[in-house]
């Protein structure tokens, strides 16, 4: 997982709704930009653990409903399909954390993969941590699912796993998901914009805002 001075560090749960949506603008703005993006999922629970968070089964019944408010508004501003209450919703999500590694460590393209996982769980109801269900879905995206299972399987997917998790923390992350660019953190997809506008300063180049719709 190479990192450049310009980049966007992305550390996700794989598990995550807001992820989810935000996926697409942030392709675009990687794009538009000509910015890589470095993809890092990390262990939602250590990092709740580790900085105070509270997991969802856990919260008050307040926070939940806002929680699926917030995620109809987006559905309908972003226009992009999700179940709100997927029937494999609440796991761990190890294992196709561990997928996306090794095919990033295998120096694959990650986004078109993560986003697959991501649309698997909340759009077509499919259990991400089945693996015949990843291998299946890496292949349908012309990739050697089989190849990135066995690899997912070894010790470096595992230690690089809870290294992203302690680095996201190192960089100050206590929720899902957040996104790091040249030292300074922005948490959630609802700040995508302000993303957007810091790069677009740092580079010098026009800000395309808002960037709050779905991308083409």
């Amino acid at each position: 997982m190479s990192q450049t001075s310009d980049a966007i560090d992305y550390y996700f749960w794989i598990n995550s709704d807001w992820a989810y949506f935000g996926n697409p603008r942030l392709k675009a703005m990687s794009e538009r930009y000509g910015l890589p993006v470095n993809y890092y999922p990390v262990d939602i629970g250590s990092v709740y653990a580790r900085t105070g968070g509270i997991k969802l089964p856990l919260r008050s019944k307040e926070r939940k409903d806002y929680r699926l408010l917030e995620m109809r508004r987006f559905r309908d501003i972003l226009g992009m399909p999700i179940n709100l209450e997927p029937k494999y919703g609440t796991q761990t999500v190890e294992i196709p954390s561990r997928f996306a590694i090794a095919a990033i460590h295998m120096g694959l393209p990650p986004h078109d993969l993560v986003h697959a996982i991501m649309t698997a769980l909340w759009v077509e109801e499919k259990d991400i941590e089945d693996e015949a269900t990843l291998v299946a879905l890496a292949d349908a995206l012309g990739l050697d699912g089989a190849a990135i299972l066995a690899r997912s399987k070894g010790k470096e997917a595992a230690e690089q796993y809870y290294r992203n998790t302690d680095q996201g923390i190192a960089h100050g992350m206590f929720g899902a998901p957040f996104y790091v660019f040249r030292g300074e953190a922005f948490w959630g997809q609802d700040r995508l914009d302000m993303l957007d506008d810091t790069i677009a300063r740092a580079l010098g180049k026009p800000a395309v805002l808002p960037t709050l719709k779905a991308a083409s």
